[in-house]
């Protein structure tokens, strides 16, 4: 059986003066939206509850030897059991999710993926605008992962630059998550962007959180998540992204 624990309980003098404010009010900003420092920054991501709720997906070898690939998060539901991450990520074979997972380690379990739901646009030809897929993990010992590490709230309908957001993830090539907060911009109705250096392959899955803990974008879409590493793209949550979870809560 794997061992879990819960989390602990982010002219010259004019000019000098013009970056300091400006470097205040992005602080300011990405606390608001708890982000752990300035607008478009990308850093190590801080251990803390709301980060141990993101973790890596790692493949059928059931265990972390095989290295990463995706990322994916926690979201509450009833069962308290779901995670949520993009579409492409979520092939055939086994998964297994480690939340919190740090430099080798998973300090609040590796939970085996039971089943996952995608919606009929991706299934019947990988749309772009269908790129989130949520699954449900087997409980460890009788506990559901919610319970150890909590969830954020999935939230649809939401207005895309409305807040800024936090985008926490895993790249493929390092063994601890990075984080960025930035307000998204349109790219088109059903696509978002945001502007945030360094999110590589393995960062596929990311949720885009905003301060109030809600769940309003997940890292794919456009170009399976982008084509650089500094832009980043997420589904617009609509309708079907909903409809998908409503499914998925249920079972």
């Amino acid at each position: 059986m794997n061992r879990i624990r819960r989390p602990p309980g982010n002219r010259r003098h004019a000019f000098f003066v013009a970056v300091v404010l400006l470097a205040a009010t992005s602080s300011s900003v990405a606390a608001a939206a708890g982000g752990p420092g300035p607008l478009g920054v990308t850093m190590q991501a801080p251990a803390t509850r709301a980060s141990s709720r993101i973790g890596a997906l790692f493949g059928e070898s059931g265990g972390l030897e095989g290295g990463h690939f995706c990322t994916a998060s926690v979201v509450h539901s009833k069962q308290g059991n779901l995670i949520v991450t993009a579409a492409h990520c979520a092939g055939s074979g086994t998964l297994w999710f480690a939340p919190g997972y740090r430099d080798g380690k998973a300090p609040y379990g590796v939970w085996k993926v039971t089943r996952t739901f995608v919606g009929d646009r991706w299934s019947g030809g990988q749309d772009e605008d269908s790129d989130v897929a949520f699954a449900t993990v087997e409980s460890i010992g009788g506990v559901e992962v919610e319970s150890i590490v909590g969830g954020n709230k999935f939230v649809t309908g939401h207005e895309t630059g409305a807040t800024a957001v936090t985008v926490t993830g895993y790249p493929d090539s390092q063994e601890s998550p990075i984080t960025c907060t930035n307000r998204p911009t349109a790219h088109s109705r059903t696509q978002q962007r945001i502007d945030c250096p360094s999110f590589t392959s393995g960062t596929s899955g990311s949720p885009w959180v905003n301060g109030y803990g809600e769940v309003v974008g997940i890292l794919g879409g456009h170009e399976q998540g982008g084509s650089t590493p500094d832009v980043s793209y997420s589904v617009v949550l609509g309708r079907e992204a909903a409809d998908l979870y409503r499914a998925a809560s249920t079972g």
